[in-house]
């Protein structure tokens, strides 16, 4: 059975020192939503502060990668571009980690990567990230409320969510949001 997983919305920014990133609590199947309150954001904390992480695909497969990148961020002293590089590296070269389907949003408050298992490492130019089924609602709503309000990192990944929770059919509103200062 050849069934595409879709899930998730996952966006992170960067604003006045702090750091937010969040995502929705859907998961789904096919054309069925199983789980409603999955958990797809994760806090890595390092002796360099603090660096925060969602992902978007098959959840057991994503877990897994944030383990090894958590090996990779101890294995580097905290350090987030080396950690999200040797990361890449080696989900595209070991036989196992090859086959796992996720992407991860992964950012600390100077930098943001997305990465995918065919070694990809992509740093955007803004301070907004995002990933996933409804990333491009999420982000085009994050880019507003950052051009037009003077909301803080963290109202502004609720409310850029909650948009795309209401546009995206493989986004809902149930959302978990983490945010370091």
């Amino acid at each position: 059975m050849d069934v595409k997983i879709r899930s998730t919305t996952i966006l992170g920014l960067r604003k006045k020192g702090a750091i937010a990133i969040g995502g929705d609590g859907q998961v789904t199947f096919g054309d069925m939503a199983f789980k409603q309150k999955a958990v797809k954001v994760r806090q890595f904390e390092i002796d360099k502060g603090i660096v925060l992480g969602g992902f978007a695909g098959a959840a057991a497969d994503a877990l897994t990668l944030f383990e090894k990148f958590e090996s990779k961020l101890d294995e580097y002293e905290g350090d987030l571009t080396r950690s999200v590089v040797e990361l890449a590296k080696e989900w595209r070269t070991d036989k196992y980690l090859r086959n796992l389907e996720a992407l991860l949003a992964l950012m600390d408050k100077r930098h943001s990567f997305i990465v995918s298992g065919d070694g990809n490492v992509i740093e955007p130019d803004g301070p907004i990230i995002s990933i996933g089924s409804g990333g491009g609602f999420a982000q085009a709503a994050a880019t507003a409320f950052m051009k037009s309000t003077t909301y803080p990192a963290k109202k502004i990944v609720e409310k850029s969510l909650q948009i795309a929770a209401d546009l995206c059919i493989y986004t809902n509103d149930s959302i978990t949001v983490l945010e370091a200062k």
